[in-house]
């Protein structure tokens, strides 16, 4: 189980580290892909008479209204009742840009379980997590040619889904936040029984290069439940918890961004950084791209990408970082000074 409250606080400041060099051009530049769970031929859930395709598709949409109409971009990876494979899904969102991932789901138990749990990835940590996932990844049965599209992965192994937290491990900081204001949303806002936050190995999250989160909105085997989350109602308002959720998440890292820019810059603070690379080509700050290093910020100067590593107070310290970055293969990189978001290159 995960302390909402303490995982807002601590977290954000990691997510903030981790973009504080980066260009935000635009506040209002955040892109959602919503992800309507099931579709078509996969009916998800079924339950009491309730459909979980049905149910999140019509929540989705709701929900993609309300953050249009706040001026957040949207993009479904279905908008209508079609069969949608899971690895085109996580395609469809890495190709937006986007900032953040929402898969919405419904969930279904033999018992009378009630309440709405917000999952990121990551390891089971009990057999009732392992189900969710299970029931959530059997999707690729539906799916022509699954056993070579997913390297043999097997929803009803548990060891199959170690491999699948690798990808997203380093938004989960930032997914967990996200999810953090959505599941506060849900229990704070519509008094709805909190299941908390869990980590599970789900194929839609493992795929998808942005911070992501699969909403269990609640359980259609509870007929009270599903009567709530089948009717227009129930869906407009666990639609308005999840938007006023991911505006607070939005609004909150723009403006503690903007904060710590400005007090950077009005303090002068000097950092020593290690330059491994320039180009007139924007790549992806992912470290398949900068052999194997981690945390490359890049800095654009003209045309020109500047590619920065390390972070340093002292010149001591960026030249170990230099070393680091010369035996990963950047022969010609050099410690540079950067101040007020300038490159300057020391003798």
């Amino acid at each position: 189980m995960i302390s909402l409250r303490l995982i807002t606080v601590i977290l954000l400041n990691f997510y903030l580290f981790s973009l504080q060099s980066q260009e935000i051009k635009n506040h209002n530049n955040f892109t959602v892909v919503i992800d309507p769970g099931h579709g078509g031929k996969d009916p998800g859930a079924v339950s009491n008479g309730f459909y979980e395709k049905i149910i999140a598709l019509n929540t989705s949409l709701k929900l993609g209204q309300l953050l249009q109409d706040n001026g957040i971009n949207v993009i479904y990876t279905r908008d209508k009742d079609k069969f949608v494979n899971l690895l085109e899904r996580a395609n469809i969102a890495n190709k937006s840009d986007a900032q953040l991932f929402i898969s919405i789901h419904c969930n279904s138990h033999s018992s009378q379980a009630y309440g709405a749990e917000t999952f990121v990835l990551g390891l089971h940590a009990n057999q009732r997590n392992f189900e969710v996932a299970k029931k959530e990844n059997s999707v690729i049965f539906f799916e022509d040619d699954y056993e070579s599209a997913y390297a043999g992965f097997d929803p009803n192994n548990p060891e199959s889904v170690i491999g699948l937290t690798l990808m997203q491990e380093e938004y989960l900081d930032q997914s967990i936040i996200a999810a953090s204001y959505i599941q506060n949303g849900f229990v704070n806002r519509l008094n709805r029984k909190n299941r908390n936050i869990k980590q599970a190995g789900f194929i839609v999250l493992k795929y998808t290069y942005m911070p992501s989160v699969l909403i269990e909105l609640g359980f259609l085997s509870n007929k009270k439940e599903g009567a709530y989350l089948n009717s227009s109602k129930g869906q407009s308002e666990m639609a308005e918890a999840i938007s006023n959720a991911v505006m607070n998440y939005k609004n909150e890292l723009f403006n503690n961004l903007t904060t710590s820019s400005t007090s950077e810059n009005n303090n002068e603070i000097t950092y020593y950084r290690i330059q491994i690379a320039a180009s007139n080509k924007l790549l992806e700050l992912k470290p398949y791209n900068f052999k194997g290093l981690k945390s490359v910020d890049v800095v654009k100067e003209g045309k020109i990408y500047k590619y920065l590593y390390g972070k340093h107070k002292t010149l001591e310290d960026a030249n170990e970082s230099l070393k680091t970055a010369r035996i990963s293969g950047f022969n010609s990189s050099f410690v540079v000074r950067f101040q007020n978001n300038e490159i300057i290159r020391l003798n």
